[in-house]
């Protein structure tokens, strides 16, 4: 049996040897959050509002989605590397400007159409996601060819080409649809064997998830009657905010490791512990946020209160102290699953 990503972070953290949860850490940082609830930094709304995302007006809105979290891993650079950068965004953003750019291009067929990225050359591919610079190449260019094919492919065979009906199929529960994007999407299925045990990450499923519910502000298309369910989207990112706040320790061999940008292998007993662990510390976060806002009545929606925009807010944190927490070193994988 497989422990889905709230079980399977327990089990890993309290068998992890090379990583510390600590509880003054997370008290510290929802601190944090309720200051970002109380002043609309946590807020639905704000995914929408960002001038990369899609409306939900669009028709091509879930396509859009299914297409960028597809593509949505392995943005980090080695070493003093050139970062890939399309409109001065890097990562994530970089992305999106890419296949924006793409849809504004007037071509006959729309990125966003299984039956185009299908069947696309990796010169196709790397001609979308060319870089400002013209030189730098975008990682895993290859496995990003190789998953457009995989999932391109099913939706056309299964599902009439439109991953609309995928979500329409699972009648509003987040966890029908997360099984459903694993078992026909491979690419997503982000599993990993620990202490003899199957346990799922599901990093980039649960994101696609999210972003629908964010996207749609949890009402039509992305209305999920169990998304308090979804997990946070276990990065190389997230858990820099989640030691800086003190609520993750590393071991004295693991910062070592992480400090001399040794490579972990995905799925190695490092790198699932430092996942494990960050969607541990967040299900903590939310269970404690949730317990201050009803034992002190505090007039804050609930909506608002679930792992997704959780993530959401430590993401942006660390993006925007980005400077400030250089001193803190990323675990460095090269994988699919995020």
């Amino acid at each position: 049996m497989t422990l889905l990503p709230r079980a399977a972070g327990e089990f890993i953290v309290k068998r992890a040897k090379s990583i510390k949860i600590n509880n003054a850490g997370i008290d510290k940082l929802c601190r944090a959050v309720m200051e970002g609830l109380m002043t609309k930094e946590i807020d639905v709304e704000n995914f929408s509002q960002h001038e990369f995302h899609p409306k939900p007006s669009d028709p091509q809105c879930l396509n859009w989605l299914f297409l960028i979290d597809t593509l949505n891993f392995c943005f980090w650079t080695p070493g003093d590397a050139t970062k890939w950068r399309v409109q001065g965004q890097t990562g994530y953003f970089a992305l999106c400007a890419a296949i924006n750019r793409a849809r504004k291009t007037g071509a006959d067929d729309d990125i966003v159409n299984p039956k185009y990225y299908s069947q696309l050359t990796k010169e196709a591919l790397e001609e979308i996601l060319r870089s400002d610079d013209g030189q730098t190449k975008v990682p895993l260019l290859d496995d990003r060819v190789k998953c457009l094919k995989e999932v391109g492919v099913k939706l056309l065979e299964k599902y009439n080409g439109n991953f609309e009906n995928c979500v329409k199929e699972c009648g509003k529960s987040a966890q029908k649809l997360l099984k459903l994007i694993v078992e026909e999407f491979p690419c997503f299925r982000d599993e990993a064997t620990y202490e003899g045990q199957q346990v799922a990450i599901y990093k980039r499923a649960q994101i696609l998830i999210g972003d629908i519910w964010a996207c749609y502000r949890g009402e039509g298309l992305g209305e999920f009657t169990d998304i308090e369910t979804i997990t946070m989207f276990a990065d190389y990112r997230v858990p820099q905010v989640l030691v800086h706040f003190g609520a993750l320790e590393y071991s004295d061999n693991l910062m070592k490791s992480l400090k001399s940008d040794e490579i972990l292998e995905n799925g190695s007993a490092e790198e699932v512990e430092i996942r494990g662990a960050s969607i541990y510390i967040v299900e903590e976060l939310k269970d404690r946020v949730i317990d201050q806002i009803k034992s002190q009545k505090l007039n804050i929606s609930l909506k608002n209160i679930n792992s997704v925009l959780l993530d959401h807010f430590l993401w942006d944190y660390r993006r925007r102290h980005a400077a400030e927490l250089e001193y803190i070193p990323f675990h460095k994988t090269f994988s699919v699953y995020y």
